[in-house]
């Protein structure tokens, strides 16, 4: 019986690890590559930080950030991070996932006002909320001011 078990979480595991690879592949932002969103990681930490604890937000987008906070502070991941390169994956593409639900759910705006990082590491968070400042407006990323 644990056995069974101990196989079936195996093979979940797995299947969400391949999950997670192919996802890396479908959703890399055009331009912005992965190691933009890695070394962005500190500012995109206080970034979320500062808008989790901004009470004008939906408290759906405070929430969804609170967890991510959660998942990034865990030790325990999908890709281990010791691995070489790929080991920030899956916190990468999770932080692309909840940053473009903020932007769509929040707007480019509240980030802008709480970015703790340059200008030119705001480019990169308009690239990698791409698709949903798109969506959200109607039109391509906002320019960085």
């Amino acid at each position: 019986m644990w056995w069974d078990i101990l196989i079936g979480l195996g093979v979940s595991l797995a299947a969400v690890w391949l999950a997670l690879l192919l996802a890396l592949l479908l959703i890399r932002p055009k331009g912005a590559l992965l190691g933009e969103a890695v070394r962005l990681l500190p500012d995109l930490l206080r970034l979320f930080g500062r808008l989790a604890a901004d009470g004008s937000l939906p408290r759906g987008v405070r929430l969804r950030l609170a967890l991510l906070m959660i998942y990034l502070a865990s030790p325990v991941d999908l890709i281990p991070d010791f691995l070489p390169v790929i080991g920030y994956a899956d916190d990468a593409i999770v932080v692309a996932f909840v940053l473009r639900g903020v932007v769509r759910r929040a707007g480019i705006e509240a980030v802008r006002a709480h970015w703790p990082g340059t200008e030119d590491g705001f480019a990169v968070v308009c690239r990698l909320a791409g698709p949903a400042l798109t969506e959200a407006s109607g039109r391509g990323p906002a320019p960085p001011r």
